[in-house]
């Protein structure tokens, strides 16, 4: 059977263990690096106005944290934002400016405030968006679009088929959103589109291209807007399964590179920035959860309980998503049992696994359940009362820092009002 390795030993985990409490997450900060720097490698091709090259606009919803957000800005990405508080986030580390997008939907004023305050590139998600604005905080000078291309473009199982999804302008209100923008002042403009979340086939990627570069040059025949960027989204997957295999880079470059110089450069369009808000496989595959097993139970299943929950990781339960799991210091292990591995939250859906083949297990064994860099730890939650975990980095040299602790009673208590109780 196909396996995933850790880059830390049983003896490691055992040892950090001993300073922090299971279970908690952490990432792989090395790791984290020599991705962004591959994905940044393999679109130096991009050469947009004014010399700005290809730029990632790392997800903040994936994994929000100040020192991955320090980590991945300082190996050059920018941010993608969707709510106040991750516009704070990047404001409380320094980042503003042009190096955050903000990209939203049924969005607050307030927020669009604070995002124009920052002076981020704000992506309007609907037509009606562009008099919000401008009647109340007047319109930017650069502004961005984001497209839905309804049947022209398949979903995928998380995101949904575009037609049905509740994001985005159809093409028609494109042409009318950026006409009317233009008359209300904006200067500069964008497009956006994300019609898939966790893909790994790489022809997907290049269609979008092709669908954005064809609508940069209908934009620019019909209203004569020259883009200034194109945004072609996240989405990118990671090999979850350990049959799957990683999205290639320089393939995913080649194609969109192909789809640019066959549809923008013969249009007299170039240059034209390309830039992307991928989170999930900028950090997805480097973050672990950690956690040990309390209780095994025998009944009409083989059950394996752990001491993290859903609460902990909500992919698994929510829409059944695979997340691999080893039992460190077992690896080699020829002998296999069934077992559905689970938390304790009053919830039958709350299990990491349901009939995975794992070695035998006992009671006090450590668990590692991979792949939890991006939407793990930040869709937690505190149903039935369960405290959010640790965060660790393992820093390059070896050491490792707590970059957010355990949660408390008393955390979990502090917007309750007890006085008048």
């Amino acid at each position: 059977m196909a396996d995933k390795r850790l880059p830390f030993s049983k003896e490691f985990l055992e040892k950090l263990t001993e300073e922090y409490a299971t279970p908690f997450h952490i990432y792989d900060e090395k790791a984290i690096r020599a991705n962004a720097r591959r994905l940044n490698a393999a679109f130096d091709w991009v050469k947009g106005p004014h010399g700005r090259g290809f730029q990632n606009y790392f997800a903040v919803k994936a994994l929000p944290n100040p020192h991955i957000m320090k980590l991945v800005h300082a190996e050059g990405m920018g941010f993608d934002c969707s709510s106040l508080p991750e516009l704070l986030l990047s404001e409380r580390i320094g980042v503003t400016g042009e190096e955050l997008m903000f990209t939203s939907n049924d969005t607050p004023l307030h927020y669009y405030k604070k995002a124009k305050e920052l002076g981020a590139i704000i992506n309007l998600d609907d037509i009606s968006h562009i008099p919000y604005i401008a009647d109340n905080l007047g319109m930017p000078q650069l502004i961005c679009m984001r497209y839905n291309p309804g049947a022209l473009k398949e979903g995928n199982v998380i995101i949904g088929k575009p037609q049905e999804a509740k994001f985005g302008f159809t093409e028609t209100q494109l042409l009318t959103g950026y006409k009317r923008a233009r008359e209300l002042g904006a200067k500069r403009f964008g497009l956006h589109a994300m019609v898939a979340s966790n893909e790994l086939q790489v022809a997907y990627f290049e269609e979008t291209a092709r669908l954005l570069f064809e609508l940069a040059v209908k934009l620019y025949r019909k209203l004569g807007i020259r883009l200034e960027f194109i945004n072609l989204g996240g989405g990118v997957g990671i090999p979850y399964r350990p049959e799957d295999k990683a999205v290639d880079y320089e393939q995913f470059s080649r194609g969109v590179r192909s789809a640019y110089e066959e549809i923008i450069v013969p249009a007299g369009l170039d240059p034209i920035r390309i830039v992307a808000e991928n989170g999930r496989v900028i950090t997805g595959p480097y973050g672990y959860l950690v956690s040990r097993v309390r209780h095994i139970k025998d009944t009409y299943k083989r059950f394996v309980g752990l001491d993290a929950t859903m609460a902990n990781l909500m992919r698994p339960g929510m829409y059944g998503a695979y997340h691999h799991i080893t039992i460190p210091g077992k690896e080699g292990t020829s002998q296999r049992y069934h077992y559905d591995v689970t938390g304790s939250l009053c919830e039958n859906n709350d299990k990491f696994a349901i009939d995975r083949e794992l070695p035998s297990i006992e009671i006090g064994d450590l668990v590692v359940i991979h792949d939890t860099g991006a939407h793990g730890h930040a869709m937690g939650f505190n149903y039935n009362g369960k405290l959010r975990s640790a965060e660790l980095l393992l820093r390059e040299d070896g050491s490792t820092k707590l970059i957010r602790r355990a949660e408390t009673p008393e955390d979990l208590f502090a917007t309750l009002d007890f006085a008048t109780v």
